[in-house]
Parts: structure tokens; C-alpha cells; sequence
């Protein structure tokens, strides 16, 4: 009977903490991975004049390194132009896993500008083909691109 009154007890202390989430399904928008959007006028009150806009063009979305023997460091630089009307500011570049590295310009790119992302990817305890993708965030629209690595890892013998 007493484990039964305590079992019962904790069952109702469990759900009443559950019934006091404030969020409702809703994520904050402070501090997320996205944060930096909401200066972004098209993450605002649609529509929007996406012409004035900035627009990054990348020279290539993929770049297929071919073969590489796992512990290789394979780099590439992933050139674009700002084709947009304003200034070009990437916010953040982040990749499919901790073995790819992105580098980005922190400086606004003007319009007709260029600039390059520079990927790095350790080949280290990866086998076989591999397909990784730097998704960029930037004052674009949409705000979000991507661009990635392709290839195959051969075992280090």
C-alpha cells in the first residue's frame, strides 16, 4: 500500500511539472541557430521584396575530391559572387558532422563582390563514399544555401 501511495505520488508530481512547460511546441527565438535571422527583412512580414535583396551565387555547389585515403585532410574553397543589391553578410556555415570545418568571410561582401568558403574535411575513421554538406546562412533569400563534399575514402592499409 505504501509503494503503491509513493508510485502514485510521483506519477502526479511528473505530470503536474509537465503541465507548467510554458513553450507550448513553440522554440525560443533568442539564442537558436537562427537568431541572427530576425535582422534578416526576409524572415520578416512576407512579401518582401526579395530583389533587394543579397543573392550568393556559388561557381559550384558540389566538388567531387574523387578518391582519398582515410587521415587525409581534403580542402576545397567554394567560390561565390554577391549578386544581390546590398551588402552579403554570411551569419554562419555549418556542416553535416565535426570531421568538415567551414570558413567564411565574417566581413559583408558588397554587391558584385567575392568571396570564398573554405571547407576542410578529415578523411580520419571515414570509409567508403562520403557526402558532406555546409549548409550557409546568410541575409539571402532564402536565407539558407548549401554546398558540399563528395568523394570516397579508401582504408588506410
Amino acid at each position: 500500500m505504501k509503494n503503491t501511495l509513493l508510485f502514485f505520488l510521483a506519477g502526479m508530481i511528473a505530470f503536474a511539472a509537465c503541465k507548467n512547460d510554458k513553450t507550448d511546441g513553440v522554440k525560443e527565438l533568442s539564442g537558436g541557430p537562427n537568431s541572427d535571422l530576425i535582422r534578416n527583412p526576409a524572415t520578416a512580414d512576407l512579401p518582401t521584396d526579395t530583389n533587394q535583396l543579397a543573392r550568393i551565387k556559388f561557381e559550384e555547389r558540389e566538388f567531387n575530391f574523387g578518391e582519398a585515403t582515410e587521415g587525409d585532410i581534403v580542402t576545397h574553397s567554394f567560390k561565390f559572387t554577391n549578386t544581390g543589391k546590398v551588402p552579403l553578410t554570411i551569419m554562419n556555415a555549418r556542416s553535416t558532422c565535426g570531421c568538415t570545418i567551414p570558413e567564411w568571410p565574417k566581413d559583408p561582401i558588397p554587391p558584385g563582390g567575392t568571396g570564398e568558403i573554405n571547407a576542410r574535411f578529415n578523411t580520419d575513421m571515414k570509409k567508403n563514399e562520403q557526402h558532406k554538406v555546409i549548409t550557409v546562412t546568410a541575409n539571402t533569400y532564402p536565407n539558407e544555401s548549401q554546398v558540399s563534399l563528395r568523394g570516397v575514402v579508401k582504408t588506410k592499409k
